[in-house]
């Protein structure tokens, strides 16, 4: 009976961390959010100007957008894996 109790115990431990590190990304997705649309912004303005959009926006956006990605992969129970800062930022090669 003690051993049952023991085991339900951590289950809900863990659950209660898994919820912090929920409510931890849910916060960095809507830092991301806004991340995002300063890039979209400064793209578009880019583009208007030099016919063109910035290489280097464009890679950081890739990048943020798989960040996001893994952000909501975690948050509706997908994976267990932590993403950033938990595991390396995401890279998608060095072409766009």
């Amino acid at each position: 009976m003690e051993n049952e109790n023991s085991v339900e115990q951590a289950g809900n431990e863990t659950r209660w961390v898994r919820a912090l590190y929920m409510i931890l990304f849910a916060v960095l997705f809507k830092a991301a959010e806004f991340v995002m649309w300063v890039v979209v912004v400064i793209q578009l303005a880019i583009t208007l100007a030099t016919g063109g959009p910035n290489e280097r926006l464009q890679r950081f956006g890739k990048q943020l957008s798989i960040y996001v990605y893994s952000l909501w992969m975690f948050l509706t129970y997908n994976t267990e894996k932590k993403p950033f800062p938990f595991s390396d930022w995401p890279t998608y090669g060095t072409g766009v």
